[in-house]
């Protein structure tokens, strides 16, 4: 076989993967209103893509104040556990395995979204960053706003997002999922404390690398005891900068937060790559760095081919590659590798956000065998 690799089982932390495909969170915005509530229509779209070895859900914010865009799903309420067991048993059904992704947006908001100020390590205002509503445009698209400037975070405050973190993940375990992602990555609250350029802390969470990655590891350390290490999942972005996030040290903070990470033995570490045409790549010596401090999986995501994921994997840089628009227009993608099948093509991008039905969402072709 060509991708040898890429079609191989494997054991995540105990839990057994039918292949190395994973399909990466998209944020899709189709959560029943009132209340962002997951539902059958979801259900069905994942349910179609478990032809993953491991799915990694949307972003799911874990409390209002977290919430960032219009119309996705929330994990804090007892409606959307409801709702998230239509999809973990969708899922579960067709032989794959689906983790939550845990969010909060931190200063990536604004109240026209949720009614709140939003929170942030420091009171700096995302420049040149929008975040969308729906308001009742005909073709249904999203407007996008500007976001809103933060409110810096008490440490009151702090101790109340690690704590909606923890209730998440218990949430997202009793809605049946196997396991949570942390989403510490693009330009999000748990990345805006890793940079030195979003938070200007005096305090315990600022000022020094040690210290701002300080809330990444208070989170990780309370889900991995909430949840169980072989549960939970990281994602970081260390060469993503869009939403004002700009930072020199990120690198060395990365390594530093891996390395504190390999000590908890949390299951993976995902790393979120730029996917557009002319972006930065990973340079080998980083992933060879990152494979000698972090010993447990490690995902790569980010418009890799096939090609590309089978080399990653060949050269014991990763253990599994996340796929994310290929998954989003072909359910049954790692079919179409396996037979070198033309692929489909996102059909229309007023249907990649919002919407509430098939259109855009369940309705791309399988392939005919």
């Amino acid at each position: 076989m060509k991708y040898e690799k890429l079609f191989q089982p494997y054991n995540l932390n105990g839990i057994p993967l039918e292949n190395r495909f994973l399909m990466a969170p998209m944020t899709r915005s189709r959560a029943s209103q009132p209340g962002d509530i997951p539902n059958a229509l979801m259900a069905e779209y994942y349910a179609q893509r478990s032809t993953a070895g491991l799915i990694i859900t949307e972003a799911t914010q874990v409390s209002l104040q977290g919430m960032g865009y219009a119309k996705t799903p929330g994990i804090y309420s007892k409606d959307q556990i409801e709702g998230w067991k239509l999809i973990t048993d969708a899922v579960h059904r067709k032989g794959s395995k689906i983790f939550l992704q845990l969010w909060h947006v931190g200063r990536v908001s604004s109240a026209k979204v949720n009614g709140l100020q939003p929170l942030a390590p420091s009171a700096l205002m995302a420049q040149n960053t929008s975040v969308y509503i729906f308001d009742g445009a005909a073709n249904g698209d999203a407007t996008f706003v500007p976001v809103d400037e933060p409110k810096e975070m008490t440490k009151a405050d702090i101790n109340k997002v690690i704590a909606e973190f923890v209730q998440g993940a218990k949430n997202a375990i009793e809605a049946g999922f196997d396991g949570v992602e942390i989403h510490g990555a693009n330009g999000y609250l748990v990345d805006q404390f890793l940079r030195s350029n979003s938070n200007k802390r005096t305090d315990e969470y600022g000022g020094t690398k040690e210290n701002r990655i300080r809330f990444l590891i208070e989170i990780s350390k309370a889900v991995v005891a909430a949840v169980g290490k072989e549960k939970t999942g990281i994602r970081l972005s260390p060469f993503i900068s869009f939403k004002d996030m700009n930072d020199p040290e990120i690198l060395e903070t990365i390594m530093l937060a891996a390395a504190e990470l390999n000590k908890l033995q949390v299951a993976y570490i995902h790393l979120c790559e730029a996917d557009w045409d002319d972006a930065p790549q990973i340079p080998n010596d980083f992933r060879k760095e990152l494979r000698q401090t972090f010993k447990n999986t490690i995902i790569a995501t980010g418009n890799k081919t096939p090609d590309e994921a089978e080399s990653l994997l060949q050269e014991n840089l990763v253990d599994l590659v996340g796929f994310g628009r290929k998954f989003l227009t072909n359910p049954d993608y790692p079919q179409k590798v396996k037979h070198n099948a033309v692929l489909n093509e996102i059909s229309d991008n007023h249907t990649l956000f919002g919407g509430g039905t098939a259109r855009g969402y369940t309705d791309y072709p399988f392939m005919q065998i």
